[in-house]
Order: C-alpha cells, then structure tokens, then sequence
C-alpha cells in the first residue's frame, strides 16, 4: 500500500450518481473529499456506451439534475454525446475535477471497527481512508457476455455494445447482432446503412412502444431558458405521465396493462406489414415481465434488404460465423454483443470487509439493502442506485436524488466528526426487505418469463416496488430510529 491519504468522504464511481454525491456535500460544505474513478473521465455508463445510435429512454427534461435544468436539450430524448456533455458540464461547473482521480480502480474497501474509518485502496497501491464510504459504481457497469462455445475462437472482431470498437470499419461487411434488449432496439437502426448485411439474433422479442422522440426548435429552446416556470412545468408534466404507467407494472392484470399492450401491438403491426415477420417480432410474455422498450425506427431497420431476423437458437460460435442448432452457420465478418450486463453484483468485483465478514458473503443469497441505501454490517457504507433502487417506467436520477437527501444528514454526521458510526439495525432491514419482495411478487416482473431483473432463485433484487412518489415519501426524512449511531 502506497502513502495513505485521509479525507472526509470517499465517493467511488463518477458517473451520475457519484458527481451527484459530491455536489451536493460540496453544497454543505464538505470539499475534502475525493472520487475514485476507474474511467479515464466522468459520466459513467454515458462514457461507457458510445456505440452508434445510443441514446437515453427518459425523455431528457427528466433526465437530468432537478437543480441544473438544461434549457437547450437538442431534443426529446438526448443522445449519448449530449447527455455525456451534460454531465461533464456539472463536473466542471463545481470544480469537480480538483477531487476526482481518473484511472483508478478500486479494488478493496476495509471498515476499520477500532476508529470506525473506511481504507479504499486501488488497483496501483494507492490508498485513501475517510469515516464515510459512498459507492456509487451503479447496476449497469460490468458488460455480460453469453459463455457460448467458441466465442474465443471468431476470426473477425468482436465486442460489446458498451465497449465500442470505433476502429472496425463495418462499411460493406457482414455483421451480426446478438440480443434484442435496450441496447440492441438502438444499435441496429445505428448501423444498418454502414454494413453490407446484417443478422440480428434473437432469443425472444421484447414489447416495445412508440417512442415519439422529436427535436426542439430554437425557439423551444429559448422559451425553456427564458421561462423557468415553463420547464419546471414541462419537467413536472413528463415525470407524472410516466409514473401514470406504474399500474401496468404494479397491476400486471389490469387496465393499465391492457392499454399499453395493445399500444405496442399497434405499432408492431402499423410498423412491420409482413405478417411472417411480425409473427417472430410478437412477445409471448406479459408486458412488463422484461422491460418495455421505446422505439421508432428498430421495426423498420429490421423491414431492410440487407437484415436478417435469425430467431434459430446459436449453438455456437464458429471462426468464421454463428452455428446454428440446426447444424447451419451464419457468415459473418464483425459480431457485436449487445447482450446487456451482469447486474446482481451491484459493487462487484470491489472486495466490501466489514466488522464481521465480506458484503459478498452477505449477499450470496442475493443483494439486500435497507432503503437500497444501506446494509447492516457495513457501518459508514452508503449506495446509490443500489439494491433496489432501479425502475421500469421513470426517470433513475428522480431515485438516486431521494437517496442523497436521505443519506445526506448521516453523511454530514460523520464528515464532521458528530458520529462515528452509523449502522442499520439487522432487523429493520430483514423486516423492509421481507415487505419490498412479497411486494415485487405481485407486479409484472414475477411473471413467467425469463429477465435480469430475477436471480436464479427468483429474487428480484434490482427494482423498486412501487412508484417514485411513494419511494420519495419512504426518502423524505433520514429515520435515525433505524440505525445505531454511536
């Protein structure tokens, strides 16, 4: 271990959710602090995901700090350059870039229970200890690829959506998408007039629901930047039309559900005339099982000459393509895998020691927080967009600002030396977490179908339970009564 650094506060990650953390303790006074980013700059999954086409699917009003509007979003829903701009403009906007250490990937975080102060060391040695850890590394960081037979052995290239290879030319070559998820509904469209055929593989079809995304003219753009009042209300206006959709979550059998459905089938029909394509693109799951995608123009990508729908399942992968289960191989030239990401390890594969063991073996039965914010054992510990905290209809940065202001007062405590240990007590939190599962075993994400929202064992340890107003109410006031502060 290199020259140990004391700070206040020890923000690990710099996406939204860490610039978020120490903007709002910079807010409050508390500027010795540092964030440690394995990036070589901020903006997290926004610098990550640069692949053609990549775009947020929260219109952008929503998407973005309640107290830094931007008035001159280009459009409806930003694209991944802007949003990243976005962020990079906070960071700079509160001199962020004198507490934030790039390169630097934490690899272990240790509770010293003799002076109650957190040592995070990095991949190089370095080290840093402070009384108050927040890890703000988020659900959507750690790439997943399938362990399909042969994968090493592809003579072309090959990489995931969220690692973007800009230096494969794919003008003119044959190239094949694996999955059909978020990332897969953007690329397509992305890319289908750079490449000479494209094969998309698809293990089921997601539901999927006009999108409607439009630019805003200059003088939108003005309006919004002379009318506070205007934005507030346009903001205000998109938040309460996407949390008017939590039913056809929370109810899988009812109206809401019923409506959003039939939306998405008209447009796979108004979109897509030929009847045996429609057939392979038509869900057999409830919607809201697996996420409700937003999109216009992925039907029509997949309606071109040049692409494939190959809903044949992949029993390997050959040097020179895709085998089929059928014994026929696919040829291709580039295969991109836009498979999505191992999202139940949370702050994996950072090695988490507290008083009485390791947050992995806490969590071997699956990820468990209190609020998605704390976890008994781990005093001093505090996540964003934990266990928990993830959504299916709203906006992530409407969640994780609930659970700055929850966190915030127990933060402060302990960065200016008024506790030095603060910890939820085990049974609230078995008693929160008993509550929030029975809960998510009525909503549509229960259902038949198979999502990373489930674990094997079929715990669902990713999203919230309810709406954002009643996740809001549950953040309004840090409950004290809950922890032992000592």
């Amino acid at each position: 271990m290199q020259g140990l650094q004391d700070t206040r506060v020890i923000i690990v990650g710099a996406g939204m959710s860490g610039l978020l953390a120490a903007i709002r303790l910079k807010q409050r006074g508390i500027d010795d602090l540092v964030i440690l980013e394995k990036g070589g700059g901020v903006g997290g999954t926004w610098r990550d995901n640069a692949y053609p086409g990549c775009a947020c699917d929260v219109p952008s009003h929503l998407y973005s700090y309640s107290f830094a509007p931007n008035p001159r979003w280009s459009r409806m829903f930003a694209g991944q350059p802007e949003i990243l701009a976005y962020f990079e403009r906070q960071a700079d906007a509160h001199r962020l870039d004198h507490d934030v250490r790039l390169d630097t990937e934490v690899t272990d975080a240790r509770f010293d229970p003799a002076d109650h102060r957190w040592t995070v060391t990095a991949a190089d040695g370095r080290a840093w200890r402070a009384p108050a850890l927040i890890v703000a590394t988020g659900q959507l960081n750690r790439v997943n690829i399938p362990d399909i037979p042969g994968r090493e052995d592809f003579a072309g290239a090959q990489f995931h959506t969220a690692r973007w290879d800009a230096s494969v030319d794919l003008a003119g070559k044959r190239v094949g998408v694996i999955g059909t998820g978020a990332s897969a509904i953007q690329v397509v469209p992305g890319i289908v007039d750079r490449v000479g055929h494209l094969t998309v593989f698809q293990r089921s079809p997601p539901w999927i629901v006009p999108r409607e995304d439009h630019a805003f003219s200059p003088r939108a753009q003005t309006s919004f930047a002379w009318l506070p009042l205007l934005r507030r209300a346009f903001r205000w206006l998109i938040w309460r039309k996407l949390e008017a959709t939590w039913p056809a979550i929370g109810t899988p059998e009812g109206a809401k559900a019923g409506e959003i459905e039939a939306l998405a089938r008209d447009h796979l029909k108004a979109q897509v005339p030929d009847a045996a394509l429609r057939a392979k693109l038509a869900p057999d799951f409830p919607i809201g099982c697996k996420r409700t995608l937003l999109s216009d123009d992925y039907y029509p990508a997949l309606m071109r000459r040049r692409v494939d729908l190959e809903t044949r399942a992949i029993a390997a992968i050959a040097p020179d393509g895709v085998r089929l289960a059928d014994g026929e191989t696919v040829p291709l030239d580039v295969l991109i895998w836009a498979t999505g990401f191992a999202s139940h390890g949370f702050v994996a594969p950072i090695a988490i020691t507290g008083p009485r063991g390791t947050l992995a073996s806490a969590w071997r039965r699956g990820a468990v927080a209190y609020r998605g914010t704390t976890v008994s054992g781990f005093p001093n510990l505090f996540l964003l967009y934990g266990p928990n905290t993830n959504l299916g209809h709203n906006s992530i940065i409407f969640m994780v600002e609930q659970q700055m202001r929850y966190a915030l007062p127990a933060i402060l405590k302990l960065a200016r030396g008024e506790a030095r240990r603060i910890e939820v007590r085990t049974d609230t939190q078995d008693a929160y977490n008993r509550t929030l599962q029975n809960r998510l075993l009525t909503t549509a994400w229960a259902g038949g179908c198979e999502s990373w929202y489930k674990t094997g064992s079929g715990i669902m340890p990713n999203n919230w339970g309810s709406d954002t107003r009643a996740f809001a109410k549950m953040m309004r006031r840090f409950d004290a009564e809950a922890y032992e502060i000592g």
